[in-house]
């Protein structure tokens, strides 16, 4: 019988993630109306929005974890909640650019819900099952891209507002509903003293890095993560240029989208993690997407397209649940908020630079400027990355990654 903590913590995250999906596909659009239709200009727009997103939550992550350790997650987790329902209230009323800039930063800054609710899945998960839990993350995650751009695609052919709007409802209605129904995790004698010192991304990644397995695993992680979001931040581009799709052809291909997610995270890391073990799931998950990266690059038909997708579910769909469950192993239960803001600080700084450099390679190569025309040349390069972290995963003995080797505190 399933933890209702879990199943409760499992809802927060998917409503979390509904209201993120709302605005997925609407953002880019709203950014080329603002730039009265060039989509170059957009693609540097839309590239730098989240570098800023992830300069805050690279800013604020190790803030939140350390909070969450002292005062425990449901409180970060709430305040997160209230703090997004703000934001998509200010992008829904942007009348321009500083505005909507604006309305990011604030959504990165509170963007806590998803590491906290890592943390959360430690504390009530047993170590060895929690690369299953953390699926059930991915699973939620995707479940909320199932329904989200869905409804925001057809909402944003009414208004591009209108999605930012329902967005906001949704998060206020997760807050109420955490409110009521949302427990502590944090047992009072785990909870950790907060330094000032371990709560910014240099101090808590010293704090971490104590621990032998946690730097290799973290570089992994980071260099997948860094890849993966080629398709994140250029999809609605890529996809508007190549196959010329609207918000409606958008929204149904990120819900498939997101059920490849639920499917694979949800159910067939639960059943495939447990047989292989992790080691094994990272080296095929990391070398799946270094092939579903190519083909995503080189096809040129919708149905094609369409035929990639389901490879996702044993690309970095397995891997990324595995090398989370182990890094929650290399840290005691005091720790693990600290460990999930600085896991979210490093990989947000690479997704400082990730975003201009995957928007910019796609506009570049589809401008006049370009020596060659290739749309998807982003694509291209994010397999090189992948490669480069499955190199590091077959070098490294990730095998021997298990428990915990504590250091002396600080």
């Amino acid at each position: 019988m399933p933890d209702i903590r879990l199943i409760i913590v499992l809802a927060v995250v998917y409503i979390d993630m509904l209201g993120i999906g709302l605005a997925y596909p609407i953002l880019p659009k709203l950014v080329e109306h603002f730039e009265h239709g060039n989509i170059s200009n957009a693609s540097y727009v839309v590239g730098f929005l989240s570098s800023g997103f992830s300069i805050m939550q690279f800013m604020f992550a190790p803030l939140i974890g350390a909070l969450s350790d002292r005062f425990g997650r449901r409180l970060v987790i709430l305040s997160s909640l209230g703090g997004s329902a703000i934001a998509y209230l200010l992008m829904a009323s942007a009348p321009g650019l500083v505005l909507l800039a604006a309305a990011r930063l604030v959504a990165g800054a509170m963007g806590g819900s998803f590491s906290t609710a890592g943390a959360y899945i430690a504390d009530i998960t047993p170590p060895d099952k929690r690369a299953q839990s953390f699926g059930l993350i991915g699973a939620a995650f995707g479940f909320g891209f199932i329904t989200g751009p869905a409804i925001g695609g057809l909402l944003g052919s009414i208004d591009l507002h209108l999605p930012f709007l329902a967005a906001s409802g949704l998060c206020i209605a997760n807050l109420v509903f955490g409110l009521f129904a949302l427990p502590e995790s944090l047992a009072l004698e785990n909870r950790r003293r907060f330094a000032l010192r371990h709560a910014n991304p240099i101090g808590a990644l010293r704090e971490v890095w104590r621990y032998p397995s946690v730097f290799s695993l973290m570089m992994i992680f980071v260099l997948a993560s860094f890849a993966s979001r080629v398709a994140e931040v250029t999809w609605v581009l890529y996809t508007g240029y190549r196959f010329h799709w609207g918000p409606t052809e958008i929204g149904i291909s990120l819900a498939m989208v997101g059920v490849i997610y639920v499917v694979g995270q949800g159910w067939f890391t639960r059943v495939l993690i447990p047989r292989i073990g992790e080691r094994r799931a990272i080296l095929i998950g990391l070398s799946v997407s270094v092939l579903i990266s190519v083909l995503y690059g080189a096809v040129d038909r919708s149905w094609m397209f369409f035929a990639v997708m389901p490879l996702a579910l044993s690309g970095w769909t397995i891997a990324q649940p595995a090398v989370q469950g182990l890094l929650s192993r290399a840290v005691p239960m005091t720790e693990q908020g600290l460990l999930q803001g600085a896991v979210s600080s490093i990989t947000s700084l690479t997704s400082i630079a990730g975003p201009p450099i995957w928007t910019g390679l796609f506009g570049y190569f589809v401008s006049a400027a370009a020596p060659i025309i290739i749309p998807g040349a982003a694509f291209f390069v994010s397999a090189a990355v992948f490669l480069a972290a499955l190199i590091l995963a077959i070098v490294w003995k990730i095998g021997t990654f298990g428990g915990a080797v504590p250091a002396q505190p600080s």
